[in-house]
């Protein structure tokens, strides 16, 4: 069962844990569905590839990853999504996308959103889709020890950046949107 491994680390911490069964869910928003808990408030694990070495970003299940302001505040040139094919076989007794937050138990570095850190408790995969966890936060960020960012992720209805707005708004033909093209 995958979340043995997970329960036996909670347990050793000392740490309080309420563990629920639910209809399958394959992502973090369905999971907060089935759950009953606001998408806020459902920690979202998304695997990363950081200058080729693996990491997890914890995040709320509603937000995106800004791989542009992630890289920044990273300072690194290299940061992606990375792919499921090569990573599974570090998460041997987790189904693949339901992996847990906690890095230290398949030897990844945890970046969590500055976000998480704001609520009093967390609801997460526990490694199936059929199987969530939760506990407080603070147990999770003392068991997790991650890097918080304040930065490198985006919250739904978010405005856009300036910039962004600024270029889908020039018309087709305007000497701005043909150098830059150029450049690009």
């Amino acid at each position: 069962m995958p979340i043995q491994q997970l329960k036996e680390f909670l347990d050793e911490a000392n740490v309080e844990y309420m563990c629920l069964n639910h209809p399958p869910a394959f992502t973090a928003q369905e999971l907060a569905h089935h759950v009953k808990i606001a998408g806020d408030k459902v920690a979202k694990t998304v695997i990363i590839e950081l200058d080729g070495k693996m990491a997890m970003l914890v995040m709320p299940a509603t937000w995106r990853v800004r791989w542009d302001s992630l890289s920044r505040i990273l300072d690194t040139d290299f940061v992606d999504l990375a792919d499921e094919q090569a990573f599974q076989d570090r998460f041997p007794d987790c189904e693949v996308g339901a992996m847990p937050p906690f890095g230290s138990l398949f030897g990844m570095t945890v970046y969590c959103a500055e976000a998480l850190t704001d609520q009093t408790e967390l609801a997460f995969a526990a490694g199936s889709h059929t199987e969530t966890l939760h506990m407080k936060t603070r147990d999770f960020l003392n068991l997790a020890q991650p890097m918080v960012l304040n930065r490198g992720f985006i919250k739904p209805g978010s405005q856009k950046p300036a910039w962004l707005l600024k270029s889908r708004h020039r018309p087709e033909n305007s000497p701005e949107r043909s150098v830059s093209g150029m450049l690009e």
